[in-house]
């Protein structure tokens, strides 16, 4: 399963409308709340054995910008890259605080949760390896 099916594309240009009575409302705004390193991490939380190409296709940036967020998450401790074969594996360290938040009362793991619907990010929810 790549990540584009797990998390529909999230650029702003893939945006749904609705037509109704003539008249096309669009059904999502042309700005987002996350930005794309939430999108990026919330990918490798769903699909820690996602593929770069699959992380730009689904956050609608270039596979170069997914390879420097996936460095810029991975230098500041909240990713850890596995190798495996051909392949990189990541493990997001949920326990560790937002960095927005002084306090760090919010950690990452609890964001990812919000947002995912379920327990994403948290260790032993995931796909299994294989």
């Amino acid at each position: 399963m790549t990540a584009a099916e797990i998390m529909p594309p999230l650029h702003p240009e893939t945006s749904n409308s609705i037509l109704e009575n003539d008249v096309v409302f669009s059904s999502m705004p042309t700005w987002g709340f996350l930005t794309n390193h939430a999108l990026v991490l919330l990918c490798i939380a769903r699909d820690p054995g996602v593929r770069l190409r699959d992380i730009a296709a689904s956050v609608g940036i270039t596979e170069r910008s997914a390879f420097s967020i996936v460095s810029d998450l991975a230098a500041a401790g909240y990713i850890v890259k596995e190798k495996g074969g051909r392949r990189n594996r990541y493990r997001v360290e949920a326990h560790l605080p937002l960095p927005e938040l002084t306090e760090g009362r919010l950690a990452i793991g609890d964001l990812l949760a919000l947002l995912g619907g379920h327990n994403a990010g948290r260790p032993g929810n995931g796909p299994e390896p294989g």
